[in-house]
C-alpha cells in the first residue's frame, strides 16, 4: 500500500480517537507509538497540510476540499471546553444565543479559571475575548452540544449577571440594556434566580447598574427594590468605558452625560 494511502489511514484512526481536535496523547493512543514519535508524526501531517495547528501541542484536520489558507473551524464554540476548560461561553456570544439580541458579534466570548495571559485572542482568525474567573464562581450554566463536542454555556440569568458585571463583553451598556429589556419581556424571565445569582457573583455594581436600568425601563417593582437594599457603599460607573460625569445619586452611579435627559437623579 502506498505510504500516502497509510499516513491517511493512520490518521483516520487518531481522528476516531481523538474527536474534533488531535493531540499528542491521541496519536500515542491511537497508533500505540513514543510521545516523541507521535510528535513527529503530527508534525509531518502538518507539512502536509493535513492538520492544521491551532495551537501548541492542539491540531484539527484539514478536509480534503479545503485550500490550504481557507478557514478549518467550522464552529469556533468546539474550541472551548479543548482550550478554557473550566470555562464557558458567556457574554455577547450566550447573548445572541438566548435571543436576546439579534446582533451576532465575530468574537467569542469566554469565562475561564484558567490563566488568562492575553484578554484578546485570535485563534485561526477568529478572535476570542477571555475573561478569568474563579473556579468556585463557574454557576449558572448549562451543556450545550456542537457536534461531538460537549460546551458549556452561561443560563440566561447568568448571562445578564456577567454583561452587568462587565458592560464590554456584551458590546457596552446601550446593548446591555436592550438585552435586559428583552429578557424582562420574555415569559422566562425568573427574577428570583436573577437576584441569586447577583448575590453569589458578589459585585455590588452589578445590582447597582441593574436598578438604574431597571427603573428606566419600567421594570417590575419587587426587582428593583430588590437592587435598592443590595446598594454597596462607594460609587461605581454605569459603563466604566465611557466618561461618566454625572452621579446619579440614588443608584450611587456615574452615568455619562448623555443619559441625564432620560434620569432623574
Amino acid at each position: 500500500m502506498p505510504p500516502r494511502i497509510t499516513s491517511r489511514i493512520r490518521l483516520s484512526a487518531v481522528l476516531r480517537t481523538g474527536g474534533d481536535f488531535i493531540t499528542v496523547d491521541d496519536v500515542v493512543a491511537a497508533l500505540n507509538v513514543s510521545r516523541p514519535v507521535a510528535a513527529k508524526i503530527l508534525v509531518r501531517w502538518r507539512e502536509q497540510h493535513w492538520l492544521r495547528r491551532l495551537r501548541r501541542g492542539l491540531y484539527a484536520p484539514v478536509p480534503l476540499t479545503l485550500s490550504h489558507n481557507e478557514q478549518v473551524l467550522e464552529d469556533p464554540w468546539t474550541l472551548v471546553p479543548e482550550l478554557f476548560d473550566p470555562g464557558y461561553v458567556g457574554g455577547a456570544s450566550a447573548a445572541h444565543h438566548w435571543d436576546l439580541t439579534e446582533q451576532l458579534f465575530k468574537t467569542v466570548f469566554v469565562y475561564t479559571a484558567r490563566p488568562v495571559r492575553r484578554r484578546e485572542q485570535i485563534i485561526q482568525d477568529i478572535p476570542f475575548r477571555v475573561s478569568h474567573i474563579e473556579k468556585d464562581l463557574i454557576f449558572g450554566t448549562k451543556a450545550l452540544w456542537r457536534g461531538r463536542a460537549k460546551i458549556q454555556i452561561s443560563d440566561v440569568n447568568r448571562t445578564l449577571i456577567d454583561l452587568l458585571d462587565d458592560p464590554s463583553s456584551g458590546g457596552g451598556i446601550r446593548h446591555v440594556e436592550g438585552c435586559l429589556r428583552t429578557y424582562l419581556d420574555s415569559k422566562d424571565a425568573d427574577l428570583y434566580r436573577l437576584i441569586e445569582y447577583g448575590d453569589k457573583l458578589g459585585n455590588g455594581a452589578v445590582f447597582k447598574r441593574l436598578g438604574f436600568l431597571a427603573e428606566r425601563l419600567a421594570a417590575p417593582k419587587n426587582l428593583v427594590s430588590a437592587c435598592a437594599e443590595r446598594l454597596t457603599h462607594g460609587n461605581a460607573r454605569l459603563d466604566p468605558s465611557l466618561n461618566s460625569p454625572r452621579l446619579v445619586r440614588r443608584w450611587r452611579l456615574w452615568i455619562p452625560e448623555f443619559w441625564k435627559r432620560h434620569t432623574a437623579t
